[in-house]
């Protein structure tokens, strides 16, 4: 083949009939529908090989140059999950009383959500997922790409990957978040990205009655012109 010696190789990829394409992109997105965010997790334990899955899920997500800027670190550790709470809940307790604007917090109350975080030690796993702002080969720095998008691309699977294997999940935003950084000791070049509790929800786990915006209201349509 012409491309061989590129480093190239075939791609047929996934193909459908028209028919069996609807029916799958409609129960997918019913099913997807169905996840939630949750902050009221069960300790009921997760085989590890479920969330490794999950993991390389996440990990198959396109990136810029094909760099794959991103660490997922999963702490099970019950003494490392006090520490990140303790460190969680001293940031947003500034943040629920100081830092946050009055129209954050009013946008915020219908959630429910407070400073105080014990799903961080609840739930069987968390998973905090870091950017590398740059790549490091024996001590010398490489450049990464579109490091943001790519590693957003890859949260979005992972969660689509938590909900698909029915586990719970939530992404926590704790800011600033350099205490995950010094806490899972991690190298200079790895920034946290997000840090998300995986687990069951729980058996009296509520969520807050919210819809989501419909179809008219997040696509716009470029249709070609009509004869």
């Amino acid at each position: 083949m012409p491309n061989a010696e590129k480093g190239f190789m075939p791609y047929k990829g996934v193909r459908f009939s028209k028919a069996e394409m609807l029916q799958r992109s409609r129960e997918f997105c019913q099913f997807m529908n169905k996840r939630r965010t949750v902050r009221d997790f069960s300790d009921k334990p997760v085989p590890l090989e479920v969330v490794e899955n999950i993991i390389m899920t996440a990990s198959s997500a396109p990136s810029g140059a094909n760099k794959q800027p991103w660490s997922f670190c999963v702490v099970c550790d019950p003494e490392l999950k006090r520490q990140i709470r303790e460190a969680a809940e001293k940031e947003e307790y500034l943040n629920y009383h100081g830092r946050m604007s009055e129209e954050w917090l009013a946008d915020l109350a219908p959630l429910g959500t407070d400073w105080q975080k014990p799903f961080l030690e609840k739930a069987p796993y968390l998973i905090i997922v870091f950017k590398k702002a740059y790549g490091l080969e024996n001590g010398e720095k490489k450049k990464n790409y579109y490091v943001n998008e790519s590693v957003g691309l890859a949260a979005g699977l992972l969660l689509a990957a938590i909900h698909n294997a029915g586990l719970a999940s939530l992404t926590h935003t704790p800011s600033p978040m350099n205490f995950l950084q010094e806490i899972l000791e991690r190298p200079e070049n790895e920034r946290p990205f997000l840090l998300i509790p995986v687990g069951y929800p729980a058996e009296e786990a509520q969520v807050p009655d919210i819809n989501r915006k419909g179809l008219k209201d997040v696509m716009v349509l470029y249709e070609g012109m009509k004869e």
